[in-house]
């Protein structure tokens, strides 16, 4: 009974963070939203919501002595991008079928590890817990950003003469990052002014909605009338939403780590692939078709795995 109470409570919480997803995804097809809107959206969070998000919230809940392990973050998130490669890696030589094979990798090794993990934390979560996991996963969001602006790239760019941009590591939300850890580091975090950090504490609370806003909306254009792929989705979907966040379960429950880090390890082993792959594929002119598809459905199909694996772990640590 606990365990169904659980995927209940956790089954609502996912359905209230994919109607805003929802009312992003509607005013696309409406045309109320644009393609050319949706575009300065996603700038107006990457370049300044969540930057001032990450900023205030280092700021004020991190120090070095309270996270002297902040550097284990970035590298579970390698380590998850290892084995969502691994077994994407073993689906291709188990299923011959798959043409878009290094579509298939890029999907199962990134996954929407931003807006739907800090929206999940912010509804599941008490407020003194939901402080702590967004810290971690601003920390786990410097190895993944470094991993999908770099590997990423190389992947869907089927190794065509393409040149990568140094640059592109150093986004608004990594530089806010750095910028927050190194006022930390050397003690100078109290002579930041409140008249500058109470407005950007504001904007930073606009990420949330304003993110599940645009992952809604981009769903929405990223629909494509292409013949859909059922075998290639199936075995995304087996490989990404099931496989994965199994093999993750297991490992928690054998290294036993603290209940909030098993937590955030689970919750982004089972979040639906990247949006940002999209973006990638289509400046690299990768398969844009089976990405696009994959996305959509990986995240129509998470409304049901998420609360199933976050139920379970909740009912395991009791």
């Amino acid at each position: 009974m606990a365990f169904f109470s659980t995927f209940r409570f956790s089954a609502l919480a996912i359905a209230e963070i994919f109607l805003i997803g929802f009312c992003g995804f509607a005013l696309a097809k409406k045309g109320i939203i644009s393609s050319e809107g949706l575009k300065v959206l996603s700038r107006l969070l990457i370049e300044l919501t969540l930057p001032a998000l990450i900023f205030c919230r280092l700021l004020r809940g991190f120090n070095f002595q309270l996270f002297p392990n902040w550097w284990f973050f970035p590298i579970v998130s390698f380590g998850l991008t290892l084995l969502g490669l691994a077994i994407g890696y073993f689906f291709l030589k188990a299923d011959k079928s798959l043409l878009q094979k290094n579509e298939f990798l890029s999907l199962n090794a990134f996954q929407n590890s931003g807006y739907l993990p800090l929206a999940l934390t912010a509804a599941i979560l008490p407020s003194s817990e939901a402080n702590q996991m967004f810290i971690y996963i601003f920390l786990f969001l410097l190895g993944f950003n470094a991993l999908i602006w770099s590997f990423g790239i190389h992947l869907l760019s089927n190794h065509k003469e393409k040149r990568f941009e140094f640059a592109s590591l150093f986004s608004p939300p990594l530089l806010a990052t750095l910028a927050a850890l190194l006022i930390i580091f050397l003690k100078i975090q109290s002579f930041v002014p409140q008249i500058i950090l109470r407005p950007l504490a504001m904007l930073g609370n606009c990420t949330i909605p304003l993110g599940l806003l645009v992952v809604g909306g981009s769903l929405a254009f990223v629909f494509t009338k292409s013949k859909i792929r059922k075998r290639a989705l199936i075995n995304l979907g087996l490989a990404k939403l099931i496989i994965l966040p199994i093999l993750v379960f297991l490992l928690v429950i054998w290294i036993k780590p603290p209940r909030l880090i098993g937590f955030l390890i689970l919750m982004q082993a089972a979040m639906p692939s990247a949006t940002s792959l999209s973006i990638i594929a289509k400046r690299y002119s990768a398969d844009c078709d089976f990405i696009n598809q994959s996305i959509l459905w990986t995240h129509l199909a998470s409304l049901i795995t998420i609360p199933l694996f976050l139920s379970l772990f909740r009912w395991w640590v009791g």
